[in-house]
């Protein structure tokens, strides 16, 4: 795969235009016309090489809080409201400790996470009260044999469980009380839904622009995968048949965002070079009213962006895997 320039793309479609220099309001359509032909061929298959990305490990978000608002003296809601990820199973070993094997919830989009420790909103079942707590500058502990600890009282408790009957899981807790803390940061309700999604973005990632497939172990790595069902939402892709709920990773195929392409671009694919340049010149021949002229040079353009299809075709099919189904359980080889 070769890279282009935006000003070698831009000097072909002048010398097919012809005539001199292009106006300003000239030089703008051309702008627009690179754009919606990179967009045309990037729509015309799933698997160009340069966006293609196989089973990349990606964080599975397992809560989503929503329905807080202002508090009295602040607001904290945008900090508390969004969505978890299960980090793991507590150990206990805190101080004081949280009750041993229960999950532990950290807002990913607040604080800070390195390989031993993470900082942010933090949700634990403390074990004096075996009420579960949602924390502001929480901490919890990642040890080196894997599991957690959370630390109850590193932050500020906002809201805690309140029910007569406690809950096994926070999302189905029905009343929650606002600290005296919390009474500051923080009104209303907190609406906590269970999820299993796998969003868009993730920080140190690539955005995915398309959800292809979704594994719970590395694809094709040693041995078969199990491949989960997943419908997509303008949240992320949602998995359907989640094969443990304490999963908290997943590895997911997917086509990468298309970039908007401008003047100091260095990164126009090769494989599109002269299908965007002819198809570009198409548009502008049909903007100038030479339909003819257009219907021909977009026969050309059509031609290359034909050429490079096919090879990508036939890397497909050369790198193809068959799917096995068994009676609802559908791996990978």
């Amino acid at each position: 795969m070769q890279d282009r320039t935006y000003s070698d793309l831009l000097f072909l479609i002048q010398s097919l235009v012809g005539g001199g220099n292009l106006t300003t309001e000239e030089q703008g359509s051309i702008d627009s016309f690179i754009n919606r032909r990179a967009h045309e061929a990037f729509e015309t298959s799933q698997t160009w090489p340069r966006f293609l990305v196989g089973s990349e490990k990606r964080d599975i978000i397992s809560l989503n809080i929503s329905g807080l608002g202002a508090g009295n003296s602040e607001d904290q809601s945008a900090k508390i409201n969004g969505n978890y990820i299960l980090i793991g199973q507590d150990n206990g070993g805190g101080s004081p400790p949280v009750v041993s094997g229960t999950n532990v919830y950290y807002n990913p989009a607040q604080g800070t996470k390195t390989s031993s420790q993470i900082d942010s909103i933090v949700i634990y079942k403390r074990k004096s009260t075996d009420r579960w707590e949602i924390e502001e500058n929480g901490r919890i502990t990642i040890n080196a044999d894997g599991s957690v600890t959370a630390l109850p009282d590193t932050g500020n408790p906002v809201l805690v469980e309140a029910d007569s009957v406690k809950k096994d899981n926070p999302s189905k807790v029905v009343t929650w009380t606002r600290t005296t803390a919390g009474i500051e940061k923080v009104s209303g309700t907190p609406k906590i839904v269970d999820k299993q999604l796998i969003p868009y973005a993730e920080t140190g990632e690539n955005n995915i622009g398309e959800f292809l497939k979704i594994y719970r172990k590395k694809a094709f790595f040693n041995d078969s995968s199990l491949e989960y069902d997943f419908f997509v939402d303008s949240n992320g892709g949602n998995i359907l048949n989640i094969a443990n709920t304490t999963d908290n990773t997943a590895f997911v195929t997917y086509k990468k965002e298309l970039p908007q392409y401008t003047i100091t671009s260095t990164d126009i694919p090769g494989e599109w070079f002269f299908f965007i340049a002819h198809g570009a010149y198409a548009d502008f021949l049909r903007m100038e009213g030479k339909v003819e002229q257009s219907m021909a040079e977009e026969g050309v353009a059509q031609g290359y962006l034909a050429q490079e299809l096919e090879k990508v075709d036939n890397m497909s099919n050369n790198n193809v895997f068959r799917r096995f189904s068994t009676h609802g359980t559908r791996q990978s080889r």
